[in-house]
């Protein structure tokens, strides 16, 4: 065995699961996972898959789904364990709990109430994602997973366009060709970046470049699994003419001129006045 059953005292302990390999799992995960009065989980059946992995039996202590979808139904039932005296193991389907994931209600209810929470730390996409990217890590800037539809991604990008330290993005297969192409149009299309694949499992890939490669690679491929997306923060080089006019060009592609001089100004963190002008003087250009 590589656990050990202990009690615990009584809390919420949030646990954190492997990302993709089951052997990523610290000793004081399993040891929690084997000891804890109740189990709850995102995904019950990734939990059990888990916990047979490495031969923790459930024995007939709860598994509760706990998920984003019944959390107000759920979180009630949870408590009431805790205020009986018993401990409770939160497990995210993958990850580090929290991290993108569901359990933030859980964690403010309990503490609300005066109870103990605790984290069992190990794997995060993020850190991993981070490591081997290549690019700067003494800063960084978590971001989720950016909107479903266009515009809002664009502008939930642009909204970030100014940060200088390095960003990381969750992002779903279906979108990663739209959100890079998105990326390249209003961070820069020379900002160097990684798209991490599937990390930790069998076919692990980190596709490495600037914004307007990887654009152009992920359009033509068809990939599946889990993606990170890390990219430079902005940097404090000054901006050319030629930049602010390909910029301008991307974005009024779909954006009036007006909007369009004020998302550069913003990108770039140059006078929107400056921008505006040449943005006429482009669409003067493109009418005669």
């Amino acid at each position: 065995m590589n656990f050990e059953t202990k009690k615990l005292s009584v809390g919420l302990y949030f646990v954190a699961t492997p990302i993709g390999t089951a052997r990523d799992i610290t000793l004081r995960a399993l040891d929690i996972l084997a000891s804890a009065d109740v189990i709850a989980a995102e995904d019950t059946r990734t939990a059990r898959r888990l916990m047979d992995i490495h031969a923790i039996p459930l024995g007939d202590r709860p598994l509760i789904a706990y998920h984003d979808h019944n959390g107000a139904q759920a979180r009630p039932r949870l408590l009431r364990y805790l205020e009986e005296g018993k401990s409770v193991a939160y497990a995210s389907e993958a990850g580090t709990p929290l991290v993108a994931d569901p359990g933030y209600g859980l964690a403010q209810a309990v503490i609300e109430q005066g109870g103990a929470v605790t984290s069992a730390p190990g794997p995060s996409a993020v850190i991993a994602a981070l490591t081997i990217a290549g690019l700067p890590t003494d800063q960084f800037h978590f971001a989720g997973f950016s909107p479903n539809s266009s515009k809002a991604r664009q502008n939930f990008i642009q909204s970030l366009a100014k940060i200088e330290a390095t960003l990381v993005f969750y992002e779903s297969p279906k979108r990663i060709a739209a959100a890079l192409n998105d990326l390249s149009k209003f961070l820069g299309p020379e900002r160097k970046a990684a798209v991490c694949r599937e990390i930790t499992k069998k076919f692990e890939e980190v596709a490495r470049g600037t914004l307007s490669e990887l654009a152009a690679e992920f359009s033509e491929r068809n990939v599946k699994g889990e993606i990170v997306v890390v990219v430079d923060g902005m940097g404090d080089e000054a901006v050319e003419g030629q930049s602010i006019e390909d910029a301008l060009k991307n974005a009024m592609e779909s954006h009036s001129i007006k909007d369009s001089a004020t998302i550069v100004a913003q990108a770039l963190n140059v006078p929107r006045r400056e921008v505006y002008q040449t943005a006429l003087a482009m669409n003067k250009d493109k009418v005669d």
